[in-house]
């Protein structure tokens, strides 16, 4: 019969001692993993922070550019002074609009800008932007035969009933609301009185309109900073939230004193001594991430002229771009 004890002997385990060892070293294995996991997914936050932010930067500035381009176009007139306004409004003595909530915004007896100072969050600017925006549709024939007579123009256009519109040549041009159905299909603008809000006024136009005329949608845009859906700073367009994480905004007004077509000096919106002179705008926005906690402490920034510091750690970046006003410098 064979020994017992020689399995006894044979057979071994582990010690306490090396079972503590183990667990030790595998802990800072571990450590070790999540401690590069942890800085991987910062580093990932960080990138992904300043990408949106330079994202939001771009798309606000964009479309604020596009738009503040256009400012005070009133096709080949290039002034308000050659156009008639048929909306149906009781103006005040000023000339300003107060029959209801389209008085500010579609009254066009004001300049094509204008601006109001730190009405928004964060002690943001308000800027108004006026004119008629997108490519002008060509008047058609036939032609008249009276100025009450309805405007021809291309079938299958993207006009609506309702909509307010300019038609304009280079000497003359009527603001009006469309007040017949269907005219994008027909190609036939009606502009009767009694009909639609605000409606017309009075329906004969200044003149016959003919081939050298184009139709614009006439548009008033409104940008502001308020809180947007998640209860963040965002630039709102008209009410409607365009870009969220815009902090703020500042606009400066460059004012030409000498028709020379370039600004003499960059003034707030209540030192601008005429909205009418103002041919270049220059916006500053800051930009903040969605995202907290992204910087190891609050970040320090200089916008419009002042250095703070933030009162978290989001990630913020200033843009700054000068815009020409088209209508105004050419």
């Amino acid at each position: 019969m064979k020994n017992l004890s020689v399995f006894k002997i044979n057979q071994r385990g582990l010690s306490l001692v090396e079972l503590m060892v183990a667990i030790t070293i595998g802990l800072l294995l571990l450590a070790g993993v999540i401690q590069v996991f942890a800085s991987t997914k910062q580093t990932y936050r960080v990138h992904e922070g300043l990408s949106r932010v330079q994202e939001s930067g771009r798309f606000a500035m964009e479309f604020l550019t596009r738009d503040l381009r256009m400012a005070g176009f009133w096709g080949c007139t290039r002034s308000t002074n050659n156009l008639t306004n048929h909306l149906n409004f009781d103006f005040d003595s000023t000339g300003n609009g107060t029959a209801d909530s389209y008085s500010e915004a579609l009254s066009f007896n004001n300049s094509g800008i204008e601006g109001t100072d730190n009405d928004g969050v964060n002690n943001s600017d308000r800027i108004v932007i006026r004119g008629a925006f997108g490519t002008g549709l060509n008047v058609q024939p036939p032609f008249g035969p009276t100025p009450s007579a309805d405007i021809r123009t291309s079938a299958g256009n993207s006009l609506a009933q309702g909509d307010i519109v300019i038609v304009s040549d280079c000497q003359q041009a009527d603001v009006f609301q469309i007040t017949n159905a269907n005219p994008g299909t027909s190609g036939s603008i009606t502009h009767n009185t009694g009909t639609g809000t605000p409606g017309n006024a009075t329906q004969p136009l200044s003149k016959i309109y003919v081939e050298d005329a184009q139709i614009y949608r006439a548009q008033t845009l409104v940008y502001t900073i308020q809180n947007g859906a998640d209860n963040q700073p965002a630039l709102f367009r008209n009410g409607v939230e365009l870009v969220n994480g815009i902090n703020s905004m500042q606009v400066l007004y460059g004012e030409d004193t000498n028709a020379s077509g370039t600004a003499n000096y960059y003034v707030i919106a209540d030192n601008v001594v005429d909205m009418d002179n103002v041919v270049s705008v220059q916006i500053s926005l800051l930009v903040q991430s969605d995202s907290d906690n992204l910087s190891t402490s609050p970040q320090s920034y200089t916008f419009n002229g002042v250095t703070s510091t933030a009162a978290d750690n989001r990630l913020y970046q200033v843009f700054t771009s000068t815009i020409a006003i088209r209508n105004r410098t050419s």
